[in-house]
């Protein structure tokens, strides 16, 4: 009952990610139709419910387009959780301002990067020429797009990315 169902908008874009039963309780409200059950049905008493994978909803939302959060998780997910000065993957990655704070670095998608522990000690308060390190790839905030948004689930539910991958 717990299971991730993509929601669409009325006009097929991804909007969000709901349970099995919160799709369920839309569907039976009218807030929303099924368009792909790909896990069988939930058999109650006197009725069958279809277990959705995707529904789409009944009436247009309209939000603004999404911004990826400015966080650690974000940060090492953006950089592939690779130290972004030795390219090391590590069990265990700190967060780099790359011009450092007391030096007027500001807290930023282009001025954070995953770094593993020992190249963050090295190059400490420094900057990267101060400390002779370079990048392997200039930071940029990631892109808001429903296929990096919705990434991490597409693994499990391949139906998904005919629709996620569109937007």
């Amino acid at each position: 009952m717990y299971e991730p169902v993509l929601v669409l908008n009325t006009n097929f874009e991804p909007l969000n990610i709901c349970t099995t039963r919160r799709a369920i309780g839309l569907i039976v409200s009218g807030k929303a139709n099924l368009i792909l059950n790909g896990r069988g049905v939930i058999r109650t008493v006197s009725r069958d419910f279809p277990r959705p994978s995707i529904i789409r909803l009944e009436r247009m939302v309209k939000r603004p387009r999404p911004r990826i959060r400015l966080t650690k998780r974000e940060i090492l997910r953006r950089d592939n959780f690779v130290c972004q000065y030795c390219g090391q993957n590590a069990a265990y990655l700190t967060i780099d301002h790359i011009v450092p704070r007391r030096l007027g670095g500001n807290h930023s998608w282009e001025n954070l990067v995953a770094a593993c522990p020992s190249c963050n000690h090295r190059k400490g308060s420094r900057t990267l020429e101060q400390a002779q390190m370079r990048l392997l790839r200039l930071p940029m905030e990631p892109p808001s797009s429903a296929g990096y948004l919705f990434a991490r689930h597409l693994k499990e539910n391949r139906e998904w990315i005919p629709f996620v991958e569109g937007w």
